[in-house]
């Protein structure tokens, strides 16, 4: 009795352990899910639905380069790449070659009248003088969430190879020169307040940024952790070093900050596909460990698109697209100016609008000063967006592509990247964008305030577009009855006594639903 007992217990044991093994396995088996092959990672869900009903975020271009663009005259342009620019004696540097060509830049007369010559005063000493004295974590998350931002973060790392957080892949960050930990802080704060927190890469063009420091710059070789290791402009092949250096620098970020999004600029594409691919098999696995769809967007060739998210500078396509897509976007310079000039509330939002009737969404991106404050003008102009948001944003947010994306006579001449430099567009009230929130209800969203009546002709009773009849038509914001008839030449609507914006006006459009008449329906003899 006693052996069948023991017996009995070594069974127990072992059939425990057995399924505490296969339990492991199935769990390594899931964290593991995607492999380094495109082919494994088109397998995943690259646009979650937070990101296709998010629509909106915010990020912020800030750094020890925020400084070097004070004291600017009225009506000076300087390149926001400042450690490259900054070492143009002799001319600005041919994109291929690097060759130095023409007069001196404007970035380096401006950096010898604030700072004296760069090759005493170089890049490395524009980082010691980084002082975010005002910096304030809920300050900034606070105005993200009034602007109706869905998901924010920081700037990570730009060009100029600085770490916006307590990092130890290298010591130039924001911790050893400033005090403070922004990712950390910002994080914090971001999520408090519902948002999703993102974080953006720029550092693969790191490779080309300090070429010319090096024949410029008189860099110490203790400093090549900054500046890279010395090779030509030219050269497209980074070294081992910097490879290794930009993995350690990414990696230790996803796993110390876990964002739900990670946004990269350009020339990553002239990394090794290798590394591409590790990167996002890393990355989509962690999000499985943390048991929460996260997201990647890029630009130019970097990833095919069925493995990640699409990304337009300034940009977008000028037709719908069925793969969800991203805009960056800036309402005056990238990082601080003292002469800065902003776009107003009015082109952002439609802008913002035009973007979500094609299946994307808005970046938008915001310079704080160089002490950390944001200036007053982004502080308003991100309150106007917010208040134009909390009333009409269910037109927006958690909406998807309608039949047509609009109608009306302004439309972008072609899709594509800065469109938005090329000049600028400006929207009518008989340019007209259409979202969904359901097969029975969508949005017409007139993009400036009627002058009298609406007619809008995409849905006229001949064209087919809308086959549903409508049932009931509301001016979001306002609870007066809206007049309509539908007929022949459109959708005409009834100028309204009042309209809650000065901004585009938006029409919830109420369908009856579809219905078939079964075999037992009615049958006329």
């Amino acid at each position: 009795m006693i052996l069948k007992n023991f017996n009995f217990a070594i069974f127990l044991m072992l059939l425990a352990w057995f399924e505490t093994s296969c339990c492991q396995r199935e769990k390594n088996v899931s964290q593991e899910k995607y492999t380094e092959s495109w082919e494994s990672l088109a397998q995943v869900n690259n646009t979650p639905d937070w990101f296709l009903d998010a629509k909106f975020g915010i990020y912020t271009h800030w750094g020890p380069v925020s400084t070097v663009f004070r004291n600017m005259a009225e009506g000076q342009y300087l390149d926001g790449w400042h450690g490259l620019m900054m070492y143009g004696k002799t001319g600005r540097p041919d994109w291929q070659t690097g060759e130095l060509k023409g007069d001196p830049t404007p970035n380096y007369l401006h950096h010898l009248k604030e700072f004296g010559d760069p090759l005493e005063f170089g890049y490395k000493q524009v980082i010691e003088q980084f002082n975010p004295s005002a910096f304030n974590a809920k300050e900034w998350a606070d105005l993200f969430k009034k602007s109706g931002a869905q998901f924010a973060g920081p700037v990570a790392m730009h060009h100029d190879n600085f770490a916006m957080w307590d990092s130890k892949a290298t010591r130039w960050n924001c911790k050893n020169y400033g005090g403070i930990d922004v990712s950390k802080e910002l994080k914090t704060e971001i999520e408090k307040r519902g948002m999703k927190f993102m974080a953006s890469f720029h550092h693969a063009f790191t490779w080309k940024y300090y070429a010319l420091a090096h024949k410029q710059g008189n860099i110490d070789p203790q400093d090549y952790d900054l500046y890279t290791e010395p090779h030509e402009f030219s050269s497209n092949t980074p070294s081992e070093r910097f490879v290794q250096e930009w993995w350690a620098k990414l990696k230790e970020y996803i796993d110390t900050y876990q964002p739900d999004l990670l946004w990269f600029d350009w020339w990553l594409e002239n990394l090794d596909e290798s590394l591409r691919q590790k990167f996002l098999a890393y990355y989509y696995n962690k999000g499985l460990e943390w048991n929460k769809e996260v997201a990647v967007c890029f630009k130019e060739t970097t990833f095919p698109e069925e493995t990640a998210i699409r990304d337009y500078e300034r940009g977008r396509p000028n037709q719908p697209k069925n793969q969800a897509w991203l805009t960056d976007t800036s309402p005056g310079a990238w990082f601080y100016r003292s002469n800065a000039k902003f776009v107003d509330a009015n082109e952002l939002i439609d802008i913002l609008i035009d973007i979500v009737s094609k299946n994307g969404a808005m970046l938008l991106n915001v310079p704080p000063n160089p002490d950390g404050s944001i200036p007053q003008e982004m502080k308003d102009l991100l309150g106007e967006v917010g208040e134009w948001l909390s009333v009409n944003g269910e037109a927006i947010y958690g909406t998807r592509p309608w039949t047509v994306f609009g109608e009306g006579p302004t439309r972008l001449p072609a899709g594509g990247h800065k469109i938005e430099e090329k000049g600028k567009i400006s929207y009518t009230e008989k340019d007209i964008r259409f979202t969904k929130s359901s097969e029975n209800v969508f949005y017409a969203i007139v993009m400036d305030q009627p002058k009298g009546d609406v007619l809008i002709k995409s849905l006229s009773t001949q064209l087919g577009i809308l086959n549903n009849d409508i049932k009931k038509v509301e001016l979001l914001g306002d609870d007066t009855e809206v007049i309509w008839e539908r007929c022949e030449d459109g959708l005409k609507i009834k100028q309204q006594p009042y309209y809650p914006s000065s901004y585009a006006q938006v029409f919830k459009i109420i369908c009856k639903g579809y219905s078939e008449t079964d075999i037992a329906g009615e049958i006329k003899e």
